[in-house]
């Protein structure tokens, strides 16, 4: 279906999400500059867990060009309604959907082992050969146990094999900050990832430059640590709703500065069919 059979948005919608990206980008010009960079240095990946398609349409509309799903069968039924934009995995993938990942999604944010590395790597040779699949490699930066990824002993161990792997271009780490009391307490985490890139590249220059880290709460920190990559949700598109079934998370998220940094007091959710990260 082309863009042309989907009602045009409402331009209140897009109006309102224009002005929410426009609050956030220039955040992230402010977290740059502090840093020394250009705004440009930073990719925003507007995280769209759990918002529908017409309204997606409308953030396209209103600028937003790279969109993020954290779960492959919510991503199937969006990408063919939402025209335009570049689509990223930025949850975690079960072997099991790795097919249908590596048709759909530009960018595979959360590859956090060797075995789905490989296993990408053969299905990437069936479903666009001659164009490597483009993954960031997650990394369990603390070493918590809730978290996925390589740690980052391991990923030292398992570089040199993953960057032979010709149908994968691994351009970068990834990693989510941690669980903490306010969003400075995180900074480490992000400092670490930084400081372990610079190491694996200074022998493995076949390692990408990105570093995807910061969400809604903590962006800002991480652009000043050196984040390539930030991952928003509920900065850009509010609280989000979410419908009870077997797929979905059992309660909205708060959202803005009245509901506090909601990732950080949060606490964990409920089993789902897809895992997920708190990845906006």
């Amino acid at each position: 279906m082309d863009a042309g059979h989907f009602a045009p948005p409402d331009p209140a919608e897009i109006a309102g999400l224009a002005a929410a990206r426009s609050a956030v980008l220039s955040r992230i010009a402010r977290a740059t500059a502090r840093a020394g960079r250009e705004p440009g240095s930073v990719t925003l990946v507007a995280v769209s867990k759990t918002v529908p398609a017409d309204r997606l349409r409308a953030a396209v509309a209103a600028g937003h060009d790279v969109l993020g799903e954290n779960r492959v069968q919510e991503a199937a039924a969006k990408v063919p309604l939402v025209p335009g934009p570049r689509w990223h995995l930025v949850g975690p993938l079960q072997a099991n959907k790795a097919r249908r990942a590596v048709e759909i999604f530009d960018v595979l944010e959360a590859v956090g082992s060797v075995e789905l590395a490989r296993r990408l790597d053969r299905i990437s040779t069936e479903v666009r050969p001659g164009r490597p699949l483009p993954i960031l490699l997650e990394v369990n930066v603390d070493a918590d146990p809730g978290k996925a990824g390589f740690e980052p002993a391991t990923v030292a161990e398992a570089l040199p094999g993953l960057l032979t792997l010709a149908n994968l271009d691994v351009r970068g780490l990834m990693t989510i900050g941690r669980l903490t009391a306010t969003p400075d307490e995180a900074r480490s985490t992000f400092r670490r990832l930084r400081e372990l890139a610079t190491r694996l590249r200074a022998t493995h220059p076949g390692l990408g430059p990105e570093l995807s880290m910061g969400m809604s709460d903590d962006f800002e920190l991480a652009i000043e640590e050196g984040a390539t990559i930030v991952r928003v949700g509920r900065a850009l598109f509010g609280e989000r709703r979410v419908a009870h079934g077997p797929d979905d998370d059992p309660a909205p998220e708060p959202a803005g500065p009245a509901a506090g940094p909601a990732r950080f007091a949060a606490g964990p959710v409920g089993p789902a069919a897809e895992p997920d990260h708190p990845a906006e």
